[in-house]
């Protein structure tokens, strides 16, 4: 394989405008203690924006890098990183509504589409999906993974997908949001909502929003 197609393959270039993100923070007042402590599923939120910043912070929490060489702030079986990010948003201070795709090394987003889909999540997914400021679509390129892993690959994207999910969690904690993980969903549906790729399959949805 060559060189361009294994960047397209391991990273799924999307074309479209690109939004370069606030750099995150690497502190707060919030220790992990209490971030655990405080942990909660939240399903009913303020109809408050987010900030282009609070916006940030979660996606770098999720997917960043936190490492010279393109290391994450969650782990991935053999640093293959199968998992791509959607966030969907609704009501963000600096950010017009749309659909876009999170890529970590940029720490930057390409807008994939112009409308607000938040109210749509409801045809695939229980009502509260679509109560957040945002919601983060947690999908994954599973061959990214089992082509080195084979079969036991899919076990190792979906470890991927929880540790990315817990990190959600504990940033929402610490930045005074909530959020809830949501499984139960129509695969099918959810996918044409988000116009996804084929190989791109949808795992989880996170809205978040002001409690």
């Amino acid at each position: 394989m060559s060189k361009l197609l294994m960047l397209l393959f391991f990273y799924s270039i999307v074309p479209g405008q690109t939004i370069k993100l606030p750099s995150p923070s690497f502190d707060s007042k919030t220790s992990i203690e209490k971030a655990l402590k405080e942990r909660r599923s939240h399903r009913n939120f303020q109809p408050s924006a987010l900030k282009l910043s609070e916006v940030s912070q979660l996606l770098w929490a999720v997917q960043g890098t936190n490492r010279s060489n393109g290391r994450r702030t969650a782990p991935s079986a053999g640093a293959l990183y199968p998992l791509e990010v959607y966030l969907i948003a609704g009501n963000v201070s600096g950010l017009e509504q749309g659909v876009y795709n999170y890529k970590s090394i940029s720490h930057s987003l390409i807008k994939v589409m112009d409308k607000n889909i938040l109210p749509e999540l409801n045809k695939a997914a229980q009502s509260y999906a679509s109560h957040g400021a945002i919601a983060l679509v947690i999908c994954a390129v599973y061959e990214r993974t089992t082509i080195k892993y084979g079969n036991r690959g899919i076990r190792y994207v979906h470890m991927d997908a929880g540790f990315a999910a817990e990190n959600i969690y504990l940033q929402s904690v610490s930045l005074g949001l909530g959020t809830v993980f949501m499984g139960a969903f129509d695969d099918d549906t959810l996918s044409n909502i988000l116009e996804l790729p084929d190989n791109i399959k949808p795992l989880g949805i996170m809205p978040i929003g002001k409690l």
